[in-house]
């Protein structure tokens, strides 16, 4: 597909001419990988270092909840809109304005000296990070030839990407510890500036080509507000009660929103989000189960987390180093998504790998409260750790075959948008579940309210089974070409 990116900047070039292969283009994919990664780490890297940053900054329970919630809210609600514009204003040039703006953010981020200052760095990070996924994803698209070539792009991208997840519990823990909570924003920053410095060097340029350089203006501002609105709504949740008045009417405002936004995209000329892009099953079936694995996997990272430090008394330095196997089996699942999706097949794939995630949330039903991480958690991270990373490669592969070059900035952004949305509903429905069925703060009974977070998530992996095996074409209509 590098071909294809070539022509979008050359109109003169015919549908049969096919320029040469960038030699620089695996360089390229590990600079986007770099970014991604980043982008991954500080979605969860927050996490170990809350307790730190609510003390030191005087923080109430309820604002140091949105130092993480800030960044779920901006980089979900603003993926469609920095996708789209990666399409029409150039996909490079909107890459090195997100990494800009991230690095700035991550400085905000580290020098706040109260909750103010540092919400305003974690907005801006969530902001650029909905342009650096998308931007990252679509120049992979329209870098590497289809087949399989891209495959084995996107499967090492789909590494990358669970690699960062799960490395923000390794190594959230010693930076808090060893270095101070500052640190896990100052961490960006020279990686951010390399990135920025390579990016003119080793990324091509690209826009789509035949579409009008104008935004939708009307359709873009619904579908942010449909999703800001519906994070937030599901972030807030399980404080405000999920039949509360203020979540049933936000959801409300939600699919009132997403119908307006439906009769904007049909009206306009230029519409942000062509409708006919959903006529692609394999995007719309990826999506789904690929907002499911959202859901497993951040419930999954926050449940075990809670476990680990509340009920083992692991302190963020321990917990860190006990994810080890849960980082090193999701790389080992992507590298091996990357052999076998194109002989087995995406649908059978992603059966196996949510069969795995299943099986491991199954497993950790059984934690205890006089538990040990080989009895308890270590078999559970790593049959989990390889579901991950299996299924993030297959479901990415799935949903982005057949995507037309020139939507491939769009559908990126719907692909990252469906793990982040998936990760926020995930983490308020586990919240729910496992504060509903806790009724003390002891050991014992926090364990219990544990062990329902897992039979929930047991629950969302056996949904994802399902739909898998119902949205996606059978294995004679996967990917091996």
């Amino acid at each position: 597909m590098e071909q294809q990116g070539v022509a979008q900047s050359a109109p003169a070039t015919t549908p049969t001419e096919r320029p040469a292969l960038d030699p620089l283009r695996w360089k390229a994919l590990a600079l986007l990988c770099t970014a991604f990664f980043m982008v991954q780490l500080d979605a969860q890297i927050v996490l170990l270092a809350l307790p730190s940053i609510q003390e030191e900054l005087r923080l109430s329970p309820a604002s140091a909840q949105w130092v993480m919630s800030s960044y779920l809210l901006t980089f979900g609600g603003l993926l469609l809109l920095g996708g789209r514009a990666a399409d029409l204003l150039g996909r490079r040039r909107m890459f090195v304005i997100g990494m800009a703006l991230f690095l700035v953010a991550s400085l905000v981020a580290g020098i706040a000296w109260s909750g103010a200052p540092l919400l305003v760095g974690r907005v801006g990070q969530g902001l650029s990070a909905a342009i650096i996924a998308p931007t990252a994803l679509s120049i992979l698209m329209t870098t590497f030839e289809d087949g399989k070539e891209l495959n084995r792009a996107l499967a090492i991208w789909a590494a990358n990407g669970a690699g960062g997840a799960m490395a923000a519990l390794l190594i959230g823990g010693p930076v808090n510890d060893l270095l101070g909570w500052e640190w896990i924003f100052f961490i960006n920053i020279p990686v951010a500036a390399l990135v920025l410095i390579l990016a003119p060097r080793l990324l091509r340029e690209s826009i789509s080509p035949g579409q009008r350089r104008t935004f939708d203006a009307g359709g873009a501002i619904t579908i942010t507000l449909a999703m800001v609105l519906f994070i937030y709504a599901v972030v807030e949740a399980p404080t405000a009660g999920w039949a509360s008045g203020q979540t049933v009417g936000l959801l409300l405002g939600v699919a009132v929103l997403v119908a307006l936004f439906v009769v904007i995209e049909k009206r306009a000329a230029a519409p942000l989000v062509p409708l006919g892009i959903f006529r692609n099953r394999n995007l719309v079936g990826g999506n789904l189960v690929m907002l499911l694995i959202g859901m497993v996997t951040f419930g999954a990272v926050l449940v075990i987390s809670l476990y680990a430090q509340g009920v083992l008394r692991y302190t963020a330095l321990a917990f860190g180093l006990s994810t080890v196997i849960y980082t090193v089996m999701s790389v080992a699942g992507s590298q091996s998504g990357a052999v076998i999706v194109p002989k087995l097949g995406y649908r059978n794939v992603s059966l196996v790998a949510t069969l795995l995630m299943g099986i491991a949330m199954a497993l950790l039903t059984r934690v205890s409260v006089d538990g040990t991480y080989l009895g308890d958690l270590f078999w559970g991270l790593l049959i989990f750790g390889f579901g991950l990373g299996l299924g993030f490669v297959a479901v990415s592969i799935a949903a982005l075959t057949g995507v037309n070059p020139g939507e491939a900035g769009l559908a990126s952004g719907i692909n990252s948008a469906a793990f982040q949305l998936g990760g926020a509903l995930g983490v308020a429905v586990v919240s729910a579940v496992t504060v509903s069925n806790t009724v003390g703060t002891g050991p014992e009974e926090l364990t219990e309210g544990y062990q329902a977070g897992f039979v929930a998530l047991v629950i969302l992996a056996a949904v994802s089974v399902v739909a898998a095996l119902v949205l996606f074409k059978p294995p004679r209509a996967a990917v091996e070409s």
